[in-house]
Parts: structure tokens; sequence; C-alpha cells
């Protein structure tokens, strides 16, 4: 099945961040995301110098083993020459920013192109993020190349943020112009959710929702789970 058509599948969908389970037990961790039905594992690739922060490259997206789908977030300078060594790491999304250089359509593009390291008929998905900062208007001529549009509702790279909430004016926006393309694109919203707003973000009918604290806080993974869940499809909590 191609990747597209997984995701449409399963939408409202939860991409966990990898990078907020404890690593010194990650198997342990992603085992169990993997039996509570989870099925994106999200990595955000950060340089250092696009944002502040410095994480992972792609031998730790290879060497992460999972049956989930591997989100792979590029919060990094210049991403077209990385972008083929994520799709050899198994990369099953590849998001790349609009503010992240001049090549960003080509880099869409590029995305499109390769093949898939985990099973070639799947293929990868293209995804623009946009952070809080920057005009809509930056994303508008790339959504012909895009299939995941990501609204960072935090300035990423900034630990301890609270969720920015003219996202949802930004969302109903972007989906405006996703209805011009004519084209089925799934709207992403990444950062700052927690168990306290994923009810009021679920409102905003994402397709796929990022979080990581959220998910792993006080070691109530299949709790939170649940409870996010239920908040995202706009279920009354019991």
């Amino acid at each position: 099945m191609h990747i597209l058509d997984l995701l449409w599948n399963v939408r409202p969908a939860l991409s966990v961040s990898v990078m907020s389970a404890n690593l010194m037990s990650l198997g342990a961790d992603i085992l169990q995301l993997e039996n509570n039905d989870v099925r994106l594992l999200h990595f955000d690739v950060m340089d250092g110098h696009f944002v502040p922060l410095l994480t992972a490259g792609p031998l730790f997206v290879k060497g992460v083993t999972t049956t989930m789908l591997k989100d792979v977030h590029l919060m990094i300078d210049n991403p077209f020459e990385a972008i083929p060594l994520y799709a050899a790491a198994g990369a099953d999304i590849i998001t790349v920013h609009v503010e992240s250089g001049i090549h960003v359509r080509s880099s869409l593009q590029r995305i499109g192109k390769l093949k898939n390291a985990n099973a070639e008929e799947r293929g990868i998905a293209r995804g623009i993020a946009i952070n809080p900062s920057t005009p809509l208007q930056a994303i508008e001529p790339l959504l012909e190349e895009t299939d995941i549009a990501t609204l960072v509702a935090i300035n990423p790279g900034f630990p301890g943020q609270t969720f920015y909430w003219d996202t949802v004016v930004r969302a109903e926006k972007v989906r405006g112009m996703i209805a011009q393309t004519g084209k089925n694109i799934l709207l992403c919203i990444d950062g700052g959710v927690t168990l306290e707003n994923c009810g009021e973000i679920g409102s905003m009918k994402p397709d796929i929702v990022v979080s990581g604290s959220a998910v792993f806080e006080n070691n109530a993974v299949v709790k939170n789970l649940d409870m996010m869940r239920r908040s995202l499809r706009g279920e009354q909590q019991s």
C-alpha cells in the first residue's frame, strides 16, 4: 500500500516523538507504542544552525528498529543534499521547512523521486513545515509538490514553550489553500501539544498531531494515548 493511503486510513493519527522516550530503554518504549497501535514515530532532526538544538542524524533514524512508519522532520539548513541519507535510513515521511533555504521546491521534488528503503511500493510522503512567524503565503506555491502541510505551533528548537493559539486561524487558512489545489493534502499540527489542550487541538480536525512529552507523561503511556486519541476524535472523556 502506498504511504499516502496508509496515512489517510489511520487519521487522525498521533506521531510520537522518539526524542521524548527514555533513550536508555528505547526498545521497551518503542515496543509499548507498537503494542498500543501507534503508527507513526517522529524524528526531530536538528542541526544546531537552523534551530539552536542539536539532535540525531540518519544513523540514529536507521538504527531505530520499529514497525511504525518513520516520520522524519528535518529542521536543518539546506536539506537538499541530506534528503537521500534519510531516505536510505528508512524514512517513510520526510518534512522540510519552507524557511530552510532557496531550494525547497527542489527538495520536495527530490523526496518524491526517492524509493522507500522499507518497501519500494510505499513511496515517501513529502512534507512542508512552516514556523509560526512565517506568513502562510510562503507555502502556497509549494503545495503542488506536497503531501503533508505541517503547522509548527511553537518556535522550533526552544524547549518549554506553550501552544500558539493563532495556529487555529492559520489552520483554517491552510485548509483553504489546500482546497484551492484540489489535492488531498494532510494537515499536521506539531508542537506544544499537551494532555490538557489535546481536545481543543482536536477541534481543529488535524490529520496528524505530533506529540512527545504528553504521551510519556508520568510513565502512563497507555492511559495518555487513550485520552489523546479520544480528544482528537472529539469523544467525551469518561
